[in-house]
Parts: structure tokens; C-alpha cells; sequence
């Protein structure tokens, strides 16, 4: 599968993994592993070298490959999570950013003033911005402008199972977009995660639907090979839709001949 590019970063997988909601730390270590993520989102409160048992810089940074995401979850203004960022960057090393501005706890949805603000300081600093958005086209275009290195729109509401309700939206932000366009958040199944991807997106990052499952190794394994299988299918070329049923063996004429 061809590398992903953020950048100056390449990822041989295009699945992001989120790190919450997870029964334990080694639930979470077991499903990142499954997964062959390359790219792991981590909330700063999580850096915590004090208290061992509530740490997951510690245990992700032992996996060899796997590159660290920071992400401001928790900030509710621009300066919160311009804060945030620097903190993020100075204990783990990584330039990674993943900017979330969500003021309201009862719908959780981005700020776009507050995350444009943000991203534009970050990205000013050489952070590798990553901002959560909403299915914004208008916005997602100013944020690559002022030097963003993706856009994140949300499929759905964050921890909702809601699948891709903003699918249209999306697509109108892949066709403009000259940055990669990774959905964030919402997903509930693989096929969803498959069809984001056939629907031109570069990446996909899920937390919940992992987290959350039964089995939530074999849930990471199962995302895996739908952001694969959808990558795939776009590049093999998929069919053009019809209106009308197509026979796929036409009639040949010696059945008419027999009537």
C-alpha cells in the first residue's frame, strides 16, 4: 500500500488509533499492536511519569515503529491549546499535533474560530497540525492555507457509533483538499472505515469502536484490513453507478435462433 505522507513523516498504514476509553492500559498495548498503526493519538493528562498506572507515554513509546500524537483534548479556547501543544511537545519530542478545541462537554463539537486561531500558531512554530474538525469545507481550505498538514473532519459526533452522517460534506473537503483528509471520529464499524477510504480519504482514525468492543484486538485487526481493502478498491478503479440494471452477459444471438 502506498506510504502515507504528513509531513515530512511517510506511515506504511493509514489507520490512526485513538488511546482512550479503554478497560487498561494493556487492553489499549494489545490493540495498537493488532492494529499496525503507525501513528497513535495520546492526551497530554496521560503523560504522567509520576503515577506509572495512569501513563501511556511510557508503554507507546516501547513500540518500535510508532510514532506519538499529541492532542489538546480538553482545551476549550485557542490559547488553551496552543499551551497545550507546546507542553505536549517538550515531554514527548514528537512535532505531532492533534488540535482539539471543544467547549461545550454536552455535544463535543470542534470550535472552528478558537481551532483556526490555534492552528495557525502552531503551524507558524513547525508543529505538524492536525486539527478535528467539523465537515467544514470552507474551513478545512483556510487550514491548509495557513500550513495545516492535514484536515480531520468529524464523520460523526465524537463517541456516537453514527458512521459517516457528514459523508457528503466530506467528499466536497477531499475534492478541494491538497492535504490529506483523514475522518475523525464517529465510526463504528470496519465497513465504515472502508468506505471512507474508497470515498478518497487518506487515512482514518477510530478510538471508540476499538475500545469499546468485545475483543478489542481483533476489532483493531478488523479496521486494519478495511482501510487497506478501501485504499485498494479506490486505486483498482471502482465501477461508475447506473440508473438502470446492466446484463452482464448480454443475450447472444443463437438464443434467439432456438425460439
Amino acid at each position: 500500500m502506498d506510504s502515507l505522507r504528513l509531513g515530512s513523516y511517510t506511515f506504511s498504514s493509514r489507520l490512526i488509533l485513538g488511546t482512550g476509553k479503554f478497560s487498561s492500559a494493556s487492553a489499549m498495548i494489545e490493540a495498537v499492536r493488532a492494529s499496525g498503526t503507525q501513528l497513535v493519538t495520546v492526551a497530554l493528562r496521560r503523560f504522567n511519569r509520576e503515577q506509572l498506572e495512569d501513563d501511556l507515554f511510557g508503554p507507546l513509546s516501547e513500540i518500535e515503529g510508532l510514532t506519538l500524537m499529541p492532542n489538546t483534548s480538553g482545551a476549550a479556547t485557542a490559547r488553551e491549546a496552543v499551551k497545550a501543544a507546546r507542553i505536549s511537545r517538550e515531554l514527548s519530542g514528537s512535532p505531532f499535533i492533534k488540535v482539539e478545541i471543544h467547549p461545550n462537554p454536552h455535544h463535543l463539537m470542534p470550535d472552528p474560530i478558537e481551532t483556526y486561531e490555534a492552528c495557525k500558531i502552531l503551524a507558524a512554530e513547525g508543529f505538524i497540525v492536525m486539527p478535528y474538525i467539523p465537515a467544514d469545507p470552507v474551513l478545512a481550505k483556510r487550514l491548509e492555507e495557513v500550513g495545516c498538514s492535514s484536515v480531520m473532519p468529524l464523520g460523526s459526533a465524537i463517541g456516537s457509533g453514527q458512521g459517516l452522517s457528514t459523508a457528503e460534506m466530506v467528499k466536497l473537503i477531499i475534492r478541494e483538499s491538497n492535504i490529506p483528509v483523514i475522518v475523525d471520529a464517529g465510526l463504528r464499524s470496519p465497513s465504515e472505515a472502508c468506505a471512507a477510504m474508497e470515498m478518497g480519504c487518506e487515512a482514518v482514525l477510530v478510538n471508540s469502536a476499538v475500545a469499546v468492543a468485545r475483543n478489542p484486538a481483533a476489532m483493531a485487526s478488523a479496521f486494519a484490513k478495511a482501510v487497506e481493502a478501501g485504499f485498494e478498491a479506490r486505486n483498482a478503479g471502482l465501477m461508475p453507478r447506473s440508473g438502470a440494471a446492466v446484463a452482464t452477459s448480454p443475450l447472444t444471438s443463437f438464443l434467439g435462433a432456438a425460439s
